[in-house]
């Protein structure tokens, strides 16, 4: 299973690879790093990831304008939003665009695995 990940903060994106390749998530291989929605449309074309987290504030292009394109570009990819919007609306509308789960930052690592696995068991 292969995992892409988007965020604008570097700090996230790295704890985020640490805690899957550390956490013994098995079977999860990390297919890229993106700092915005543009980033990560491109590297789903060539990586064709199974799982995206997803934040929803980010320059360029947010996470709600990627998820749609990211759904456009493959129906059954599994989209976990990590987001510290306190904008309940905005993570309604992420969901019902097709994402799958919802973390808030700040996150623990267990939070973040147990999310994981929630969004790749619907498969």
């Amino acid at each position: 299973m292969r995992l892409l990940i988007v965020d604008d903060s570097n700090m996230i994106r790295t704890r985020i690879s640490r805690v899957v390749q550390n956490g013994g998530l098995k079977g999860v291989v990390l297919a890229g790093l993106a700092k915005n929605g543009q980033e990560a449309i491109r590297l789903a074309r060539t990586t064709r990831p199974d799982v995206v987290t997803m934040d929803l504030t980010m320059p360029e292009m947010d996470g709600i304008e990627c998820i749609q394109a990211l759904m456009k570009l493959d129906p059954t990819i599994n989209i976990l939003v990590v987001s510290a919007l306190n904008d309940k609306s905005t993570a309604i509308q992420a969901l019902k665009l097709g994402a799958r789960g919802f973390v808030a930052k700040p996150f623990t690592d267990e939070e973040l695995q147990i999310a994981l696995l929630d969004v790749t068991e619907t498969r």
